[in-house]
């Protein structure tokens, strides 16, 4: 199942970032301010601070990876627009939201102002791209359609390598679909120190994996032989979870903590805390999981 890289990237420079014209100004900035902010850069060839305002102002855009555009225009050779809105001096920029100029400002300014500046208009725009297309993920996997949703999330880590929340949802479609490989894959572009709940839950069920035995046969047998066996319930309950048989591995584990909870350093209840997180902590196995294990311990 291989999706990373399969579709289009991230929106190019170009696609963010243009020259206009007074002929294109309508198309370039009022018609397409009603879908996406842009913003105007009034510039000329012979303006200093033009030339350090610009690349802050591209840096910033590109940053925001889509949700604002950039648009510049050279006032030497196309003076009508900048006339219209009474510029009097340059570098002058302009937000249009909706076809209209909402935020603006006058001269070159620090590059966290610059930033600043951007993002607000960002955030005027509603959704990013990116969490559009985290919004069509999760609607894709409420319908139950798996492939669907890795789409999205593919497109949306290629506009963001490091998006946390695209990282955690892809790598968690790849675990539940058994492609562990790529889900390990995919976990590695997430830092360290990521916080995610379906990062967690990833990480959870690839540490089962890692744990199960390949054979259960032996230990159903020692279980049966010895129902206080609790090393060989613990190994069967790896099994069964690895297996995606979540329901019978929390109860083999329950079973476990019924006999002797303090078994092993509590060694089945922290294996029954790994389950939970990897089927994630809202999921049935942990809600039906947490009552049952209330019971036993307030009892």
């Amino acid at each position: 199942m291989t999706l990373i890289g399969e579709t289009q990237g991230a929106p190019a420079a170009a696609d963010l970032i243009k020259d206009a014209t007074d002929a294109s100004f309508i198309a370039d900035v009022v018609e397409a301010s009603k879908t996406t902010p842009v913003i105007v850069d009034f510039w000329a060839t012979w303006c200093g601070p033009c030339r350090q305002l610009g690349p802050a102002l591209e840096k910033a855009v590109l940053a925001a990876k889509g949700a604002v555009k950039l648009v510049k225009v050279d006032i030497d050779a196309n003076p009508a627009y900048a006339g219209q809105l009474r510029v009097q001096s340059i570098p002058a920029v302009f937000a249009f939201v909706d076809g209209r100029p909402v935020d603006g400002f006058m001269g070159a300014l620090p590059d966290s102002q610059v930033k600043q500046f951007v993002d607000r208009l960002a955030k005027q725009g509603g959704a990013s791209p990116i969490d559009e297309l985290l919004g069509m993920a999760k609607e894709s996997l409420e319908l139950g359609d798996a492939g669907g949703a890795a789409q999205a999330y593919a497109q949306a880590l290629q506009m963001d390598p490091t998006h946390v929340k695209a990282i955690g949802g892809m790598a968690r479609v790849l675990q539940q679909a058994g492609d562990l490989d790529q889900a390990r894959e995919v976990l590695e572009m997430a830092p360290p120190d990521a916080k995610d709940p379906d990062i967690d839950a990833v990480r959870a069920a690839l540490a089962l994996a890692d744990q199960a035995p390949s054979e259960t046969a032996v230990f159903e047998a020692r279980i049966l032989a010895d129902a206080d066996d609790h090393e060989a319930r613990l190994e069967y309950a790896k099994a069964l979870a690895a297996s995606g048989q979540m329901h019978e591995a929390v109860d083999q584990l329950i079973e476990s903590i019924r006999r002797d909870r303090e078994w092993n350093d509590q060694a089945a209840r922290k294996q029954l805390l790994t389950i939970f997180e990897a089927a994630g902590p809202m999921s049935d196995v942990a809600k039906q999981g947490r009552r049952k294990l209330s019971t036993i311990l307030f009892s």
